[in-house]
């Protein structure tokens, strides 16, 4: 066979391989069975060995097993979205975008939705460049991902070329369909390994495996659902302006879109499609758990921008939980971090969806006895969202004879000093009376290491657990002293191991301020509210002046915090802590929101669209120079900031005589 004649065959093979790859994961109905397309890829593979000297990164890898679990930074954040369960908390989320556009002046007979599957999967960030597919990233942390361009160009549906040359940053979720899920499970069943739960584990296993043939074995697939970023050149195509238009212009790229999504001109139509996927889930070749609907409009998402922690302009609708029944094996109560103690149902270990539940949070003394739980029942587990096991209720008819109410005792060990508990004023919760126990001390030093707080990479409970065996730590600073040399020696601990952490706490010396609040464990104060209260002072200095009165005035933050804030750096213990660690810290201080009193006492109110800022930079401007703002307009307002198609508050401000800022203006004046 002449070279011509082996390229005219590689040229066939690359056609006729392409075509069943489509039949098989996008149209997913195969003409040929899976042995006759594994023999066609074999030989495609070799042909292209033999004339180009290397396999395809169209058919194989592409990238080395070195890159694998890399990290990658996004260049765009990677939001989860917030959940509802029922139509009525759907319809209380469309009201509440309702009123935000309305609020921001604009109209809401602009607001529509795109619903589409929630497919259960890994989520995928994937880049390109010039058209050209570059790299592919799990979500991670949603802004640290693990690099797995390695195994994502095994993924068959994922193209490896657009059909534009242009800059793309697209994300999407890979998925393993149910019959792939079973084959593959009943392969590793023949040789004994253990079976995967489900088929969002199987994929995610797949994704993140360092040897790129065992993905490349497994027939993975994705579904993009949005753009992140996009450059188009000069390749003749307009950037999308609407959700909708962003499933229209992936699936012109090439790139693999669901098919059954739907532009919904209302809620009404959500639920619909929500009420028709419910029952023909089953159906589709992967699983889905839920709905996701965003807002349509590009201009109306960046208008409701996000909250703390989810996107305000989309939400996953989730479909009913799974519910199963098991045993109360015992009620134990943990000690959390700031005292508060919870009870926890231990429970006959029963399989949910895939994963198997041991414990279920009872939240509080109220809700036992509202349910009536007691040790040895029977009761009707489920799921809420699929994440947090959560009682429904009591089988009374099965409950055993000597079985007795559950009373909260009036000592807990795991408190210290005399162990005696307490309950919290005007709530259901009880906490330790001592505020110093053995057991807080360990759980707050837990926290101060943990990924929310100052993310010490490599230092966890476990090991936070030998080191206080070991009286090698007793306080936050002790940590930072830690040479190799004090935990070579560790059981289970290696040279290269004690090299890692010391590295690990050291890079954590540097520390945004936010996270430094969050890793004292000042009680009401989690990751939202310290960056809210470091953001508005800037530095720690500036937090430990504050009165009770500045720091509520705090919008988000409020009385409760602020007493916890105030009080918690007035103990003199708390200034014990804070004077041993500081000097090990470099704290990095926020940009503080009131650095300068050039706009002390003066309020605004913001209308229409600004084309140089986004609405919530030109708030956090207004309050860094010690303005205010306010969201209508009245005889306190001082200035009215209008940009492009405002509301009725300008026309409102025009009959006050309050000054109105165009954005040119406003710009000048917090600049």
């Amino acid at each position: 066979m002449s070279k011509q004649t082996d390229k005219e065959r590689l040229q066939q093979l690359r056609e006729t391989v392409a075509y069943h790859r489509e039949r098989y994961h996008e149209a997913d109905a195969p003409e040929i069975s899976d042995e006759a397309y594994d023999a066609l890829l074999n030989e495609l593979r070799a042909l292209e060995l033999k004339i180009e000297g290397k396999v395809s990164a169209a058919d194989v890898v592409g990238g080395t097993v070195n890159e694998a679990f890399a990290k990658v930074r996004h260049s765009v954040r990677q939001w989860s979205f917030d959940n509802v369960f029922t139509e009525e908390e759907l319809r209380e989320w469309d009201a509440r975008i309702k009123r935000l556009i309305t609020e921001a002046d604009h109209s809401i007979s602009e607001l529509s939705y795109v619903a589409e599957h929630k497919v259960d999967g890994l989520k995928l960030v994937i880049e390109y460049e010039q058209g050209v597919f570059r790299r592919a990233a799990t979500r991670g942390d949603g802004v640290i991902g693990e690099n797995v361009t390695h195994t994502a160009v095994t993924i068959a549906s994922l193209p490896k070329q657009l059909k534009k040359p242009i800059d793309l940053i697209c994300v999407g979720e890979v998925w393993l369909g149910e019959k792939e899920f079973e084959r593959i499970n009943k392969d590793r069943e023949k040789v004994g390994d253990p079976l995967f739960a489900n088929p969002r584990n199987a994929a995610a296993g797949s994704l993140r495996q360092l040897d790129p043939t065992v993905a490349a074995s497994r027939k993975l697939s994705l579904t993009v659902y949005d753009i992140d970023h996009i450059e188009v050149h000069k390749a003749g195509l307009s950037v999308p302006e609407t959700q909708w238009d962003e499933l229209q212009l992936l699936e012109k790229l090439g790139l693999p879109t669901s098919k059954d999504a739907k532009l919904c001109k209302n809620i009404g139509e959500v639920q619909n499609f929500y009420t028709t996927w419910l029952k023909k889930r089953d159906t589709l070749p992967h699983g889905i758990d839920g709905v996701v609907m965003k807002v349509n409009s590009v201009t109306l998402q960046r208008l409701l921008g996000y909250t703390a922690k989810a996107p305000r302009f989309g939400m996953a609708y989730k479909f009913p939980a799974v519910e199963a029944t098991t045993l109360v094996e015992d009620i134990a109560l943990q000690v959390g971090r700031t005292g508060v103690i919870t009870p926890v149902a231990h429970l006959r270990p029963v399989l949910i969806d895939g994963s198997t539940v041991s414990r279920a949070t009872l939240h509080n003394e109220d809700n036992i006895a509202r349910l009536d739980i007691r040790v040895g029942d029977t009761i009707i587990l489920r799921k809420a969202g699929d994440i947090i096991p959560e009682i429904l209720s009591v089988v009374l008819s099965l409950r055993p004879r000597n079985a007795k109410p559950y009373k909260f005792p009036k000592v807990v060990p795991e408190c210290g000093g005399d162990g005696s508990i307490e309950r919290v004023p005007g709530e259901a919760a009880y906490r330790c009376v001592s505020k110093d126990s053995g057991a807080l001390h360990r759980h707050r030093l837990y926290y101060f290491v943990s990924k929310g707080a100052l993310n010490i990479d490599g230092v966890g409970p476990k090991l936070i657990d030998l080191l206080l065996e070991y009286g090698l730590i007793s306080t936050y600073a002790d940590l930072f002293t830690l040479t190799e040399g004090d935990l070579r020696d560790l059981p289970g601990f290696k040279e290269k191991a004690a090299q890692n952490v010391v590295r690990a706490v050291e890079a954590a010396k540097h520390v945004p301020l936010y996270r430094l609040l969050v890793g004292l464990s000042i009680e009401n104060v989690g990751e939202e509210t310290a960056r809210l209260i470091a953001d508005t002072f800037g530095s720690l200095e500036a937090i430990r002046r504050a009165s009770r009165e500045e720091v509520a005035a705090i919008y988000g933050v409020g009385e409760v915090v602020a007493d916890s804030l105030v009080s918690w750096f007035a103990d003199p213990l708390h200034q014990q802590t804070l004077a041993e660690l500081l000097p090990y810290l470099t704290v990095e201080n926020a940009a503080s929101r009131v650095s300068s009193s050039k706009l002390q006492g003066k309020t605004f109110v913001l209308t229409g669209t600004l084309e140089s800022m986004s609405r919530d930079e030109a708030k956090d401007r207004i309050r860094q120079l010690g303005g205010k703002v306010s969201a209508s307009v009245s005889k306190k307002t001082d200035y009215v900031v209008v940009g492009a198609d405002p509301g009725s508050k300008a026309t409102e401000a025009q009959k006050l005589g309050i000054i109105i800022l165009v954005e040119t203006d406003f710009a000048k004046l917090v600049t």
